[in-house]
């Protein structure tokens, strides 16, 4: 069904350049004249009515993820109707556009903006703004460096495209089931990448806890999370393995290093969701094979040896081995999801997102050290079975990641009138294939806004 759309038949130039042709009888029309941006601020609501936050939109699908029903307000908020489109102002590069099915709240970053009258479909109207070309034009029209910021003055004027009523009802039919078949295959290979993960961790968790001989004699370690190791293993504290290395750069002319979780410590550019600075004079300095610790994410077991010297941001901490040891041995193990139980346990902090571990803290972790060439063994041996487990990681992500592509360039065919969709949807199962399930509507399908699965997919 996806494979057969075709063109439409008759075409005109629609005189705005990125649009180029559209469907001959479609009109061309400013959006503010058929939409209002919809401002009625207040602060008398309830906690039970539905609170929209930035964070609570899914970027690019425009899922809101359920919040805490006991939030509590300290500004004006914007009222909205069931049916609203919302349209995250601050960063719209993002995509933050949304239409509840509910009335509600929302923050004052959000445009509310509701159809006049019935020339417009609201889910229409919700799918063309979500669209990557509307997206682009609008990204280059804001201002702010580092918070940038749309205004309803550039996007009332964009030109909106008008296909007759039923033919809006049909592409907001039809995307939506395509939507739901896309949203079901990311679902289930994100399940795959999970169990697989799963798998990953423990062959690498069992070769640094208890080495590579299974009929070794094991002696027990004292460390909750350790349980046995081998018994000519030593147990020491991180103390006697590191010791922290504060070095920084003149000029900040070194190559910029920033941290993720997949990639580890790599030049900035590969880091999608990394901060730029305008001058790295003063930051961190590392060399090759230090280990470099994100004292914010320690909890999350973002800890990475450096592959080349730089600068890295002075929120990250710089360990340096104090005796000759296998260093990727030892990032595999604080990496260890069974290591970062300990981790938490020792980072201080109120909010989560604002844990720290500090340097003392780090010190007092006990971890496990086998001989140096028995480490190195240890190594090669992970590198060598979790081989195959990554390669079907990476050709799953792949499959997501050029599933998404080809949905994001098939929603801006469709509202922009390259491909014509009618007969399409009025082929659609009556049942729509079964709706998904609130239960489902839930969850994080897409996964466009959880960091871990968005650093998975960058390679």
């Amino acid at each position: 069904m996806i494979t057969n759309l075709k063109p439409y038949s008759a075409m005109k130039d629609s005189g705005v350049e990125w649009l180029g042709e559209v469907p001959e009888h479609w009109e061309v029309r400013r959006l503010k004249a058929d939409v209002a941006n919809v401002v009625d601020q207040t602060t008398d609501h309830s906690t039970s009515e539905l609170y929209v936050a930035l964070e609570h939109v899914e970027s690019w699908t425009g899922r809101i993820r359920e919040t805490d029903p006991d939030v509590s307000f300290d500004s004006q908020v914007k009222r909205f109707k069931a049916g609203d489109v919302l349209f995250g102002k601050l960063r719209p590069y993002l995509a933050k556009v949304a239409r509840p099915d509910q009335n509600g709240v929302c923050v004052g970053e959000f445009l509310v903006l509701r159809p006049r009258g019935s020339k417009l479909d609201s889910g229409y109207v919700e799918q063309f703004l979500r669209s990557k070309p509307i997206i682009d034009v609008i990204t280059a029209s804001t201002f702010g460096a580092k918070m940038p910021r749309a205004d309803w003055s550039f996007i009332g004027n964009i030109k909106q495209l008008h296909p007759s009523p039923p033919e809006q009802v049909a592409i907001v039919c039809y995307l939506d089931h395509v939507n739901r078949r896309v949203r079901r295959f990311v679902r289930a290979k994100h399940k795959l990448i999970g169990l697989l993960e799963e798998q990953k961790q423990a062959v690498i968790h069992r070769a640094v806890t208890r080495g590579l001989d299974p009929d070794v004699p094991l002696k027990d370690s004292g460390v909750k999370w350790l349980g046995k190791v081998p018994e000519h293993w030593e147990v020491l504290r991180t103390r006697y393995l590191f010791k922290e290395v504060d070095l920084r750069s003149t000029a900040g002319e070194e190559t910029h290093l920033s941290m993720s979780q997949r990639l580890g410590l790599v030049p900035s550019h590969m880091v999608k969701r990394t901060l730029i600075s305008e001058s790295y004079a003063g930051g961190k300095l590392c060399r090759q094979n230090d280990l470099v610790l994100n004292r914010l994410k320690a909890h999350l077991g973002v800890f990475a040896l450096a592959k080349q010297p730089g600068v890295i941001s002075p929120d990250y901490s710089v360990f340096r081995k104090r005796r000759p040891l296998a260093m990727t041995y030892f990032e595999r193990v604080l990496r260890s999801p069974e290591c970062r139980i300990d981790l938490r346990i020792r980072a201080k902090g109120i909010v989560e997102g604002f844990w720290r571990l500090y340097t003392d803290d780090f010190y007092d972790i006990r971890l496990p050290v086998p001989p140096v060439e028995e480490q190195e063994k240890i190594v090669d041996a992970i590198e060598e079975v979790t081989a195959d487990i990554k390669i079907t990681i990476d050709h799953a992500s792949r499959e997501i990641k050029l599933l998404r592509e080809y949905r994001t360039r098939l929603i801006a065919d469709v509202v922009t009138g390259k491909l014509d969709v009618r007969e399409a949807a009025a082929q659609l199962p009556t049942d729509d294939e079964g709706q998904e399930s609130i239960k489902e509507k839930d969850v994080e399908a897409d996964g466009e806004d959880n960091p871990e699965l968005l650093e998975a997919l960058e390679a």
